[in-house]
């Protein structure tokens, strides 16, 4: 492969925790039902406009208030990030052998961009990555492969050399809708059995691995 696409939360980052403490905080806030685990990580490759009406769907919310539980929920997970959000081991090793080799490299993630730079930034990860899409920058959210198609249009990628990298099937679903292939890893969000369901071209079990595909 030539063009590796990644997803962010699960896939360069264990940011499961994060998640689940920002979310069960900012439902507990806004006195609604507070989700599962199981059901956060669920939704974790979908972004939070989606997720959350579906994890609150006994629940009708004006826009504005919508509004209000989106950015209360981004507050708590910047505020839960700093003791919980953390690269998977060997992954900047990873990122940093593929770029010699002079694959591009890109991210397609369910978070919001700003909050997607600064985790990169944070890592010091974000001058492996050629561009990213967050999900203020798509109209059509995962697994609508808008994110992806977006990347390929703008740098002439070659689908049959181009490869989505996730660990949620949303993400492989995504890479489908695209044309290009797909690469489920199973140290994130959805089991071994259930990315292996979407049929992806690989399915990895350790970051090493991706220096083979």
């Amino acid at each position: 492969m030539k063009n590796f696409i990644f997803d962010f939360d699960g896939t360069l980052a264990d940011s499961g925790k994060t998640g689940v403490l920002a979310t069960q905080t900012a439902f507990k806030k806004f006195c609604l039902d507070i989700p599962s685990e199981e059901t956060i990580n669920y939704f974790m490759g979908v972004p939070i406009e989606v997720s959350f009406k579906k994890m609150a769907s006994k629940y009708v919310f004006e826009k504005q208030e919508f509004q209000e539980l989106l950015t209360c929920f981004r507050d708590f997970y910047k505020q839960f990030e700093a003791d919980n959000l953390k690269l998977f081991p060997d992954m900047r090793e990873v990122l940093k052998s593929l770029k010699e080799k002079n694959k591009a490299l890109f991210v397609v993630s369910s978070k919001h961009s700003t909050a997607l730079l600064r985790n990169l930034s944070d890592f010091e990860i974000d001058k492996y990555f050629q561009d990213i899409v967050g999900s203020d920058q798509v109209t059509h959210f995962k697994p609508d492969p808008e994110g992806l198609l977006t990347l390929i249009d703008k740098f002439n990628l070659d689908v049959n050399n181009s490869v989505m990298i996730g660990d949620a099937i949303f993400d492989l679903q995504m890479g489908k809708s695209a044309g290009i292939k797909t690469c489920g890893v199973v140290w994130g969000a959805h089991n071994t059995e259930t990315l292996r369901q979407e049929n992806p071209n690989y399915l990895l079990h350790q970051p090493v691995e991706l220096l083979n595909i």
